[in-house]
């Protein structure tokens, strides 16, 4: 029989060798051979997080480690451990905890070598780990311009370890300036180098948070947040919902500075003007590095749209945007970099489906940009027009009415304003009656699901959205 004891030491040193001190302390070192009966192995692990991600992420190698010293065991589970294992390194902190009875996650190994990883019973598809990044999503993708070149500049110097002294980057913009992308892209590079790097949005934070409030367990949730060498937040403004979410993110940012590793964050606005936080955690972020993204230029927007051109080509090389319709869609000023790829996605797919060439008369009447450069659609031009059509006067947007005749009008006015304008939600909140930046959320969220649900409805939306965008023509 095979001596499975040694074959389990020699398999953690070669895993230390390939993954390095840092990921090996903390998901490896928390490990131990549980059983080996008939070579079947039980790989124990103290806490569930941590057995559901060496499950999803290292069984695999850790079979390929156990093949690489010469052995070969029938199957192999990682399960939860009742004893746990020693402390190396001290990544995750070894706490008495509640036990729970969750399904092991089995591969099984054929005689010719090859693995197969069953699916894992039981497992949390929302977990904190779980999310996604895009690939394409790149400092090297990133279009640089005035408006941007600082923030790009910050968060790749960031990435790269150069600003070790600096434990937060903070960058706010609007929507769709390209937040997001740098995030990714800081989070790509951060994994590149071997860090552990979580990734969420506030909403994901608030979320499981509250969740362990309610369960009381939020001493899980501290450690497993506690276990990433890196901490990226998306959309901060969101977590302003909660005193006690709040509270909970300057702890972690906190206990992130104090065992000197980083976090990243990212906002619609400076810290400043976060609306729900106190002066604690405003003070916190705002001494960090805080960078801005502003509305890209004219040179800059043609840019974003001829590398979206020269990429679209690669998959449908027979779609060809003339250059004089990029300039043109170019010309919107208002338009943030989010909106300008949705432009050109919508005239490229036009193209691609008709099989017609896209020339400037084709392009104003397909996507409604006929008029002068830099037009624009206001508030209250939205207020005016909606109540008009919905036989209201623009005071009732304005009012505390609850009535079904006066919020439903209101809330196609806010969803047109997001759709429409550059404004943020706060912004539009403050513009109907002082509302709080998530009645707008809801709005707009209401109106998107009912479109699709209600045909008649969809045009009576799309009918007003037409009449706000149509222009005087040349």
């Amino acid at each position: 029989m095979p001596d499975w004891r040694a074959a389990w030491a020699a398999v953690r040193e070669r895993m230390r060798r390939e993954l390095g001190d840092p990921v090996f302390d903390a998901w490896i070192s928390p490990l131990n051979l549980e059983s080996f009966d008939s070579d079947e192995l039980k790989i124990g692990a103290t806490k569930p997080f941590v057995r559901n991600w060496v499950a999803n992420h290292y069984v695999a190698r850790i079979e390929k480690a156990f093949r690489a010293e010469g052995f070969t065991p029938a199957s192999l589970a990682i399960v939860i451990s009742a004893t746990p294992a020693p402390v190396i390194g001290g990544a995750i902190p070894r706490e008495a905890q509640h036990q729970e009875n969750v399904p092991a996650s089995v591969s099984y190994i054929s005689p010719r070598g090859e693995a197969r990883i069953s699916t894992m019973e039981g497992g949390d598809d929302k977990g904190l780990w779980n999310r996604m990044l895009h690939p394409q999503q790149t400092f090297d993708s990133f279009i640089p311009g005035a408006a941007n070149q600082f923030g790009l500049s910050a968060a790749r110097s960031f990435a790269d370890g150069q600003q070790s002294d600096i434990p937060l980057l903070y960058i706010h913009g609007g929507f769709g300036f390209g937040k997001t992308h740098l995030l990714n892209a800081a989070a790509l590079e951060f994994r590149k180098r071997g860090k552990r790097t979580l990734f969420l949005r506030a909403e994901d934070f608030m979320r499981h948070f509250l969740g362990a409030l309610y369960r009381k367990d939020t001493l899980a949730f501290k450690e497993e947040l506690r276990t990433a060498e890196v901490l990226i937040l998306d959309d901060l403004q969101h977590i302003c919902r909660s005193a006690a979410t709040a509270s909970e993110f300057l702890y972690t940012v906190n206990a992130f500075a104090d065992l000197r590793r980083r976090v990243v964050i990212a906002a619609d606005r400076p810290p400043q003007a976060l609306e729900g936080l106190g002066a604690d955690v405003k003070s916190r972020l705002a001494g960090g590095l805080c960078v801005g993204l502003d509305k890209p230029d004219r040179d800059t927007r043609l840019a974003i749209l001829k590398s979206r051109a020269t990429e679209f080509s690669r998959h449908k090389p027979d779609v060809v945007l003339p250059e004089a319709v990029l300039e043109r869609i170019a010309d919107l000023e208002d338009a943030s970099p989010r909106e300008l790829i949705g432009v050109f996605t919508k005239l490229a797919t036009y193209a691609d489906l008709t099989k017609k060439p896209v020339t400037l008369e084709t392009a104003e009447e397909a996507v409604g940009l006929r008029g002068s450069p830099g037009a624009k659609t206001s508030i209250e031009d939205i207020q005016r027009k909606t109540a008009e059509f919905y036989k209201l006067d623009v005071k009732d947007f304005h009012s505390p009415q609850r009535a079904r005749r006066v919020a439903r009008p209101r809330q196609v006015a806010m969803y047109l304003s997001r759709k429409l304008t550059t404004r943020s939600l706060p912004e539009i909140g403050r513009r109907f009656g002082g509302r709080d930046h998530t009645t707008v959320l809801h709005a707009c969220r209401r109106i998107e699901a009912l479109v699709l649900e209600d045909a008649l409805f969809r045009q009576e939306v799309d009918f007003l959205s037409q009449m706000l965008q149509r222009r005087p023509e040349i």
